[in-house]
């Protein structure tokens, strides 16, 4: 096969990943949300961030991310709860939905980086990837979202998002065990450059 003929093959690999997985956090979307008082709700959906990151690379999550957000920005109700539109950029909860971008770039970033291809060794980076991306970067966006835009201070904001704290620990451990399933089922997946063992 000719390298003009394998980077045609790569480029729409990478283009139906990025389209896949804009459509599964539309899926994660119809999950019911739970609602917040102070306006966030608590969703499945960051852990489509934290899988995109781990599973896509950087570059590839990021397409993702932003293919998904602007559709919902066009007005796509894929959001839980079947929101949509431009408002929910400048909702208490709009700092989540950007820091969701840059969280799956971080999460990607961060595994990519990582060492390490036996399927264990993949989940623990996946671990340590949905953990920076999907809850260090987010909630940083996040706090700033609800400083800015719900008027709290920068302590009232960090004591109210960690409500979504055991909940998000949770979607990292799922988020590994997914990773772990993915390295045992398709082991040329490669990660990073690095197939698994």
């Amino acid at each position: 096969m000719s390298s003009a003929a394998s980077g045609s093959t790569g480029s729409s690999r990478s283009l139906s990943l990025v389209a896949l997985f804009a459509a599964l956090l539309a899926v994660f979307g119809l999950i019911p949300k739970i609602d917040l008082p102070f306006g966030v709700p608590i969703t499945i959906q960051t852990l489509g961030v934290m899988l995109a990151g781990c599973l896509l690379g950087p570059k590839r999550a990021f397409l993702a991310l932003a293919l998904f957000l602007v559709a919902v920005a066009f007005g796509l109700p894929l959001l839980s709860g079947g929101r949509g539109g431009l408002a929910v950029f400048v909702a208490p909860s709009s700092g989540f939905l950007i820091g969701w971008l840059f969280g799956a770039v971080a999460a990607g970033a961060v595994m990519w980086a990582l060492p390490g291809n036996s399927p264990r060794a993949l989940a623990l980076r996946a671990l340590l990837a949905s953990f920076v991306g999907g809850v260090v970067v987010v909630y940083a966006f996040g706090i700033a979202g609800l400083v800015l835009l719900a008027k709290l201070s920068v302590s009232q904001a960090f004591i109210a998002s960690m409500a979504f704290v055991p909940g998000d620990l949770l979607k990292c451990a799922l988020c590994a065990g997914l990773v772990h399933t993915v390295a045992r089922g398709v082991p040329d997946w490669g990660f990073g450059g690095r197939r698994a063992a």
